[in-house]
C-alpha cells in the first residue's frame, strides 16, 4: 500500500517509515503539516497522521479533506488518551484512534483492517475468478498455486484490488506502486502488467484505453 506517514518525532516517524517499507508499504512521511498539505491532490491507500504537529492539528487537516470528499482511510496517532479526545478524532473523520505508544505490528494490522472496511471485504483473503489474493500475507495463488510475483506487480495487484469494481486511471496506479520517486521509464506500469498477465493469466487485468485499469472479476 501507498501511506502518508504524518509525524514530526524524528525517532518515531523514522522507526515506523522503516517497518512500513520493510513491510513492503510504500510510505512518504512528513514532519510538517504543510507537506502533508502539498500532498493533498496525490492518491493513498491510507493516511497516518499525528494529532499535535508543530505548524498545526492534524486532527483539523483530517477534517479539511474530509470537507473536500476526500475519502482516504485516516488512522489518527496520538499520546491524547482520554475518552473525549478518542470521541472528538472519531467524530472528526478518522477511521480508528491509536494511542502512543504502540507497537508497529498493531499499526500494520489496523491500517490492513480500515482498508477492508473501505474496500467492502470482511476478509483479507480475495479471489477474482481463479485468482485469489491473500492481502495480509501478500501472495497472490492462480488455480491455487502460488505465483512468484515480484514486490512492484505486487503492488499493481494490491492497489487495484483494494478499488474492486472500479477503473483505475494510469496516473494514480503510477502514484500508488511507485509513489513521489517515479523516475522510471513511462513503460513501467504496462512492463509490471504484462508480466502479471503472464504470471496470473492474461484476463486477470482489464485494459479500458484511455480510462484505466481493474481486476477481472
Amino acid at each position: 500500500m501507498r501511506l502518508l506517514l504524518l509525524e514530526d518525532d524524528a525517532i518515531l516517524g523514522e522507526g515506523l517509515r522503516d517497518f512500513l517499507q520493510t513491510d513492503g508499504h510504500r510510505v512518504d512521511w512528513c514532519k510538517r503539516l504543510c507537506e502533508a498539505k502539498a500532498l493533498t491532490g496525490e492518491p493513498y491507500d491510507a493516511l497516518l497522521v499525528d494529532w499535535q504537529l508543530p505548524d498545526g492539528s492534524g486532527l483539523d487537516w483530517v477534517r479539511s479533506i474530509r470537507r473536500q470528499g476526500i475519502s482516504t482511510p485516516v488512522v489518527i496517532m496520538t499520546a491524547r488518551d482520554l475518552l473525549s479526545d478518542r470521541v472528538r478524532g472519531l467524530d472528526g473523520g478518522a477511521d480508528d484512534y491509536l494511542v502512543k505508544p504502540f507497537e508497529p505490528e498493531e499499526l500494520t494490522a489496523r491500517i490492513r483492517a480500515v482498508r477492508r472496511r473501505v474496500s467492502g471485504s470482511a476478509s483479507a483473503l480475495l479471489a477474482f475468478g481463479d485468482v485469489r489474493l491473500d492481502l495480509t500475507g501478500k501472495v497472490a495463488f492462480l488455480h491455487d498455486v502460488r505465483a512468484d510475483l515480484t514486490a512492484r506487480e505486487w503492488a499493481v495487484v494490491e492497489a487495484l484490488a483494494l478499488r474492486a469494481g472500479r477503473l483505475v486511471s494510469r496516473s494514480e496506479l503510477e502514484a500508488l506502486v511507485l509513489g513521489l520517486d517515479n523516475e522510471s521509464a513511462s513503460n513501467t506500469l504496462e512492463v509490471h502488467i504484462s508480466s502479471i498477465r503472464r504470471k496470473l493469466g492474461r484476463g486477470v487485468i482489464e485494459t479500458s484505453r484511455g480510462l484505466g485499469y481493474r481486476l477481472a472479476t
